[in-house]
């Protein structure tokens, strides 16, 4: 008996295609009759297009005593209009393949919307209908209302998201609606009613002041004709954009204890205002901060994390809270993380002291190069989404930056060196301007965090 002889074919080994350049998509830009600006971004393949409006009715328009009146607003443009009930709203919604998600913040509010190519004329008369018409039902407002009543207790028992609210009363004047939550107080948010939202859209919300971002494969679509059909019958009085207030901040060092008894980690959130997108400074702070606690492989990941062991995980980031057109705007600079509470001094202590090395010392090449490596090289596969480049278009407009910002930004990254690096990170995180929030067990970690002197410390207790 003999044995069979087994044979293989391979098929030739796959090789690498020849490199090509990446920049991030210019948009073209143009107008409705109706005053509506509107950046549209062909991207082939993206058969799921992404639409980003956005409304010029930020927080601090709120009137007084009724913070969050922009969130539940924002909410209820999905919970019905002049055509359809909230039920037959959501029904259409869903027969088209769409999503649609909304959200206020401090520079406007924004509608967001995603849905097959091939149902984008029904998506976007949706999205119209709500804008045009919104209903703000009573019983639907008061539901709303409700629902983020019963949000609050939760996240008010979220160490982070306290952290967050302590750090924001601190660093802001309390005449100054960044003090405040941004989706308001559960005394705010009781006062809101039906009225007060219709009055809210009625004086903020026109298509004059508004911008719509279209990204997708729009190959075939006739967009000109269908946004004239749709959001182009949204009508509203004409309006001038409304001035943007300079943000003030007080980062004078010191320390808040929110006292949690019994906790068994500490939330640390450690922040100051800075410089935003507008400063010629950027590029070399976004990249210094990410290589000081941008990734696993960061300095303070590195030390108290990996040799340490205090943490699962701490970061460093900028997150731009509000801009203006005469460079007046600033960003959140923070460092933020949890520690378990026995080493909550220890890791304050070591954490100050990465600082202090890297204003002595500086950052390596070799942490330059990473970061570079992480942030350039990765952003083709970060913007393989139409609602990913919306997103970030809609940025640019909401920032008041160019059209070809982001493009910029990457070369500016790709160009910034070592030194401007550690500079424009020493200048963000400045050992001596520095507003420590901690939310933990206040009888132990309150002595071991005075005798480090990083600032006065003081204990607040939660609520």
């Amino acid at each position: 008996m003999t044995e069979a002889t087994v044979t293989m074919d391979f098929h030739p080994q796959p090789q690498a295609g020849e490199a090509r350049p990446w920049a991030f998509p210019a948009p073209e830009r143009g107008a409705l009759g109706n005053g509506l600006t509107v950046l549209r971004c062909h991207r082939p393949g993206q058969q799921v297009v992404a639409v980003e409006v956005l409304l010029n009715a930020p927080l601090e328009a709120e009137p007084k005593g009724l913070d969050g009146v922009a969130t539940i607003m924002a909410r209820a443009f999905s919970e019905g209009t002049d055509k359809h009930s909230a039920e037959e709203f959501a029904a259409e919604l869903e027969r088209c393949g769409a999503t649609l998600d909304s959200h206020a913040d401090h520079p406007g509010v924004r509608l967001s919307l995603e849905v097959p190519v091939s149902r984008l004329p029904k998506a976007l008369g949706l999205l119209a209908d709500a804008l045009r018409a919104p209903a703000f039902e009573d019983n639907e407002v008061e539901r709303l209302v409700r629902n983020r009543l019963d949000e609050i207790p939760h996240e008010t028992a979220n160490p982070a998201r306290r952290a967050a609210k302590e750090l924001s009363k601190e660093l802001f004047p309390a005449t100054s609606r960044m003090s405040r939550p941004r989706q308001g107080t559960e005394e705010t948010v009781a006062a809101i009613d039906s009225a007060a939202v219709r009055a809210f859209y009625e004086k903020h919300v026109r298509p004059a002041t508004a911008t719509a971002v279209v990204v997708g494969d729009l190959t075939g679509v006739d967009l000109d004709a269908l946004l004239g059909d749709t959001l182009g019958a949204w009508t509203g009085s004409p309006a001038e954009a409304r001035p943007v207030p300079p943000v003030t901040a007080d980062d004078t060092g010191r320390v808040v204890i929110v006292d949690r008894p019994g906790a068994v980690q500490t939330q640390l959130l450690i922040g100051r205002v800075g410089a935003d997108r507008h400063d010629r400074v950027w590029p070399a702070q976004v990249l210094g901060t990410y290589c000081l606690g941008g990734t696993l492989t960061s300095r303070l990941d590195r030390v108290l994390r990996e040799e340490k062991g205090y943490t699962y995980g701490v970061r460093a980031f900028g997150q731009v809270l509000r801009s203006a057109p005469d460079g007046t705007g600033a960003a959140m600079l923070a460092i933020s993380g949890s520690i378990d509470t026995p080493n909550t001094g220890p890791a304050l202590d070591d954490l100050w002291k990465v600082l202090r090395t890297l204003a002595a010392e500086g950052l390596t090449d070799a942490e330059r190069d990473i970061a570079v490596q992480n942030l350039v090289g990765v952003a083709p596969l970060k913007y393989e989404t139409a609602a990913a480049v919306a997103g970030t278009l809609a940025d640019q407009v909401e920032q008041y930056l160019s059209d070809d910002f982001q493009a910029t930004l990457y070369r500016q990254l790709a160009a910034t060196g070592t030194v401007e690096a550690t500079a424009a990170a020493v200048s963000a995180f400045p050992v001596d301007r520095l507003v420590t929030v901690l939310v933990g067990d206040a009888a132990q970690i309150e002595e071991p965090v005075k005798a480090l002197g990083i600032g006065e410390v003081s204990v607040v207790a939660a609520e």
